[in-house]
This record gives C-alpha cells, sequence and structure tokens, in this order.
C-alpha cells in the first residue's frame, strides 16, 4: 500500500506525453523575448506596489501574490516586511477582526512566531466571541482561516474554528451574502486555505480573481505568465521522467506492475511546488515509480517464500545479492540498486556529502514494512491500530520520500538533523504528515483494498477498537484523527528550536495537502476529480484575459 492506489488516475495521458517527448515546445525567440521582457516589468511593478502600500493594503497584497502562486519572486521581500512591520505585537495598533487574523495567517504560514492572544480582544471574560462578531462575515471567514493555523492546546484558536463554522454556515443557509462572498465562504467550510494543494489553488485562484471586480490586471497577468512558464517547465520535467522511465525497462518485463509516471510526477508538484526543485521533483518521481513496482510484487504477484528471498537480499544491499533472486525480481532489484547510486552521485557531486547510508536505511525500513503486511494477510496475527498506522507510514513511502527529499533539497542540513535520519524513529514532523498520507489513502481505498483481499485498515481497526459499529462514524473518527495530525504538523512549523529546515517542514504540510487531493474524490468535495486536475497542471495553459 504505497504512495498511489491502484486507480488514483483514469485518464490515459500517455499519447499526451509520447506526443510531448516526439515534439517538444518550439519557442519562437522573439516572442519569449517579449515574454519575459513583459514579466520582468510586472515584477518590478509589483515590488514597488509592496512596497508603497498602506498596512492593511500590504496583507492583502501578500496574501493575493502568494496565492497566485507568484510568491517566489519575492520571498525576501514579503518575509522583510513581515518581520519589520507586522511581527511586534507592541506595535500593532489595529482592532479590526479581518486585519488582525490576516496578519496571524499570513505570519504564522511564513514561518513567523506569533500567539493566539492577539484574538482577546475580540472575546469576552468567559473567552467567548463576542456575538457581534456575527454580522462581519469577511472578518469571520479571515478569523475562520487563521484558526486551522493553531497547534495542539491552544484553546483559543479551536473556539474560534468552532464560533466562526457555525456562523458561516447559518450565512449560507439564509442565502444574505453577496454571491462572490458566499463562493468565498463555500469552499472555506468544504477545505480551509491552509490545507490546500498549493499548485492546484494557484489554477483556480488565478481562473477566479480575474472575474474579482478589485482583481488587479497587471498582478493577474503576472500570475497567468508564470503560471504557463511553470507548465512547461513541469511539461520537460515529465518528458524527463517518461524517457528514463521507458528506457529503465521494468513495466515491459513485468507486465503486472503499475506504469504511472504520471501519477508519480503529480506527487512531486504536491511536495515541492516551487519551480526552483526541478531536479528534486524529477528525482523522487524515480523513486516512486520504483517503489510502485515493488509494492505490486508484495501486493499481488510474489510468492511469500520469495518476498522473504527479495527483503533479505535489499538488507545485503550488494550486487552480488541479485544471484539469488527469481528472474523477475532481479531486474527490480536492479532498478532500485542503480537508481539509488546515481541519486547518490548527483548529492555528492553538487554537496559534497556521502549519503548511501541514509538512503539504503529507508529502503530496508520499507521494504522489511511491506514483509511485516505480507505476514499479516497471510495468516499472521492481525495488527492493532498503531502498528497498522506505523508501519503503514513507511511502506506508503513516506519516509523514504523525506529522507530522499532532505539531502536532494539540501538546505538547513547539518550532522545533528542528519544523523536523525539513521536513528529511528523517524522525526516526529515525518511522522505527522506521514499517518495523514496513510489515513487519507485507507479513507479513499478501502473497498477497493477490501475487495483484493486485505482486511487490514485504518478505519475497520478504528471500530473494533473503538467498539464503533457503523462504517461512516467510523471514517468520521478517522477523519478527526486527520485534524489531529494538522495540529501537530503546525506546532512543528511554530516551534521556536526546530531542528529540521523549514524547506522540509514545507515539503511535510505539502505531504498532507497532496495526500486530500490524491484520495479525496466525493463528488461534491473541493477536489472532486483527479483527472482534471492533472489536465489542468500539465496540459491546459490558461489564456490571457488581456
Amino acid at each position: 500500500m504505497s504512495l498511489l492506489s491502484p486507480s488514483t488516475i483514469t485518464g490515459n495521458y500517455d499519447n499526451a506525453l509520447l506526443q510531448y517527448i516526439r515534439q517538444p515546445m518550439v519557442l519562437i525567440p522573439t516572442q519569449e523575448d517579449e515574454r519575459m521582457k513583459r514579466r520582468e516589468y510586472l515584477l518590478e511593478k509589483t515590488a514597488r506596489e509592496l512596497q508603497e502600500s498602506t498596512t492593511v493594503e500590504k496583507l492583502k497584497l501578500i496574501d493575493t501574490i502568494q496565492r497566485l502562486g507568484i510568491g517566489y519572486y519575492f520571498e525576501e521581500d514579503i518575509n522583510a516586511i513581515l518581520q519589520v512591520e507586522f511581527s511586534n505585537i507592541a506595535l500593532i495598533t489595529e482592532d479590526n477582526l479581518f486585519t488582525t487574523a490576516l496578519r496571524f495567517r499570513l505570519l504564522r504560514h511564513n514561518g513567523f512566531q506569533i500567539t493566539s492572544d492577539v484574538f482577546l480582544k475580540f472575546m469576552d471574560e468567559n473567552r467567548k466571541f463576542e456575538e457581534s462578531l456575527a454580522d462581519d462575515t469577511l472578518g469571520l471567514l479571515s478569523l475562520y482561516e487563521a484558526s486551522y493555523m493553531g497547534a495542539n492546546a491552544e484553546e483559543i484558536l479551536e473556539e474560534a474554528t468552532k464560533f466562526t463554522k457555525a456562523y458561516l454556515q447559518l450565512s449560507t443557509r439564509q442565502l444574505s451574502l453577496p454571491h462572490h462572498h458566499e463562493q468565498q465562504v463555500i469552499e472555506a467550510l468544504k477545505l480551509p486555505r491552509h490545507m490546500r494543494m498549493a499548485r492546484l489553488e494557484t489554477r483556480q485562484y488565478i481562473e477566479k480573481y480575474g472575474a474579482q471586480s478589485d482583481c488587479d490586471a497587471a498582478l493577474l497577468e503576472l500570475a497567468t505568465l508564470d503560471y504557463n512558464k511553470v507548465q512547461s517547465q513541469h511539461q520537460i520535467e515529465l518528458a524527463e521522467i517518461t524517457r528514463w522511465w521507458r528506457q529503465l525497462g521494468l513495466v515491459e518485463k513485468l507486465t503486472f506492475a503499475r506504469d504511472r509516471p504520471l501519477e508519480c510526477f503529480l506527487w512531486t508538484v504536491g511536495l515541492l511546488p516551487e519551480p526552483k526543485y526541478s531536479t528534486c521533483r524529477i528525482e523522487l518521481a524515480k523513486t516512486i515509480a520504483i517503489l510502485l513496482v515493488i509494492d505490486d510484487i508484495f501486493d499481488t504477484y510474489g510468492k511469500m517464500d520469495e518476498l522473504v528471498i527479495f527483503t533479505n537480499a535489499i538488507r545485503r544491499w550488494d550486487l552480488e545479492a541479485i544471484e539469488i533472486l527469481p528472474e523477475y525480481m532481479k531486474i527490480c532489484y536492479l532498478a532500485l540498486y542503480n537508481t539509488t547510486n546515481e541519486i547518490c552521485y548527483k548529492v555528492l557531486k553538487e554537496n559534497g556529502w556521502t549519503v548511501l547510508p541514509y538512503l539504503k536505511s529507508t529502503w530496508i525500513d520499507m521494504i522489511e514494512g511491506f514483509m511485516v503486511e505480507a505476514t499479516w494477510f497471510n495468516g499472521g496475527s492481525e495488527p492493532n491500530l498503531e502498528e497498522y498506522i506505523e508501519n503503514g507510514v513507511s511502506t506508503a513511502g513516506a519516509y523514504m520520500a523525506f529522507v530522499h527529499l532532505f539531502f536532494l533539497i539540501g538546505e538547513g542540513v547539518t550532522r545533528q538533523n542528519s544523523e536523525l535520519l539513521l536513528n529511528k524513529p523517524y522525526p516526529n514532523i515525518f511522522s505527522f504528515a506521514g499517518r495523514i498520507l496513510r489515513l487519507w489513502d485507507d479513507l479513499g481505498t478501502s473497498k477497493e483494498e477490501q475487495e483484493r483481499g486485505d482486511m487490514a485498515s485504518s478505519i475497520r481497526l478504528f471500530m473494533r477498537e473503538k467498539n464503533i459499529e457503523r462504517e461512516e462514524e467510523g471514517r468520521k473518527r478517522v477523519l478527526e484523527e486527520i485534524y489531529g495530525l494538522w495540529k501537530d504538523l503546525n506546532g512543528e512549523m511554530m516551534c521556536e528550536n526546530r531542528v529540521m529546515p523549514m524547506a522540509i517542514i514545507g515539503v511535510a504540510l505539502n505531504m498532507a495537502r497532496a495526500s486530500q487531493v490524491v484520495y479525496n474524490h466525493e463528488e461534491d468535495s473541493y477536489f472532486s476529480n483527479v483527472d482534471n486536475y492533472v489536465e489542468a497542471l500539465f496540459f491546459t495553459p490558461i489564456a490571457s484575459s488581456l
């Protein structure tokens, strides 16, 4: 049971990919030069607006810029503004709920410390929010979004979530809001901003922003130009991954294995939306593609005695071990061995680090986890809920992805934090995000897993251990567990003495976000059709409104 379920994406994009590989995008120099000049002009214009706007307008502009997906251009400017102008509570005089909540959310989103006590002025002596706030819909919406940045034991933010959700739900039933505001409220109630996958949110917001009465045409043009530019970059990356996959030849030899390079790449864009991580996306997609094949060997094809031999061979991690394997396992073993060594070489060349012990260790952990699952599903004792989830974090590929990206990204790596990757358990933030992945996987694929004979799932084990009779109630409790894990993740983001680099904390948050995109397929959900989003992300540019 790994990162991708057996039927995550149903669309057939092979032809689109192969057509792109054979006929790559041709850029006409004059047109590209014009786009670059126009983009540079718009970037300079936006940078000036950031510096010259009033206090409240600066916050709104930062929020819009980041939501449009162009925040990475202004990262230094935004951090400086937030640090100098907004992080010192003593210098803040505003008493407006909308602005207070927006400032709070932006500071936490960008890694700054701020206490939830800033909301006490909107509460009575019993620490309940004033009922008079109910008429301020935009203020309530701003507070609602801010409340999902909360960590454990932040009672003010827990109260804020309950208070705002109740009144926002009431406002939609009463049909008392302007259409634009009503749509904002409905979307927020379905899925708060903090939990949305960045690249998909960018696509959707660009399209909605153009219809707003306060739309800044220059900002919209910049966002559109950049979205299409990044999409072209993703197409190039996809072409490279697909060529590598075809040359590797695994699925031609192992016809039972999943052939899903596009889905592997979708995960990497979810985890690493910033354009600068191109190499990281490509290398991680390779590891996920190989993981899927190994998962299929353990889940659907391998015999128990063969799985034992394969696990022992992975533990040995040398080419001589290949001789003891069945023929169909040899090519998979060699693909894993060579790809891992190639990644190690790239990291060594780029940063001078020898990382084979770390990468090898995390693959061994995952293969041993597959072996544990195989034992459970072949007559062994049934796991309890905690055993199932913790092992499932490993077999889902979460730890493997984190360890590889820790070194591929290479930001903030020290001897102290790198040693944590060899000494188990893995860092808490890896576990929190991986558990969200595992639980969303079960919510999205439990019926398919049962049809295949995989009897254990977090839903069924939760029902058994908590004495729950109805599956609907069991699923509800699993969702509550996911939201609790989000608070754990937020706590790691807020920690003053962070051991893990902020880039890796960002990956953890993005893993939680991407998990919901891939596995939540309800018709009325924020992410109702993954196929549509794949088409929008990788194959359909945004038309300019100008």
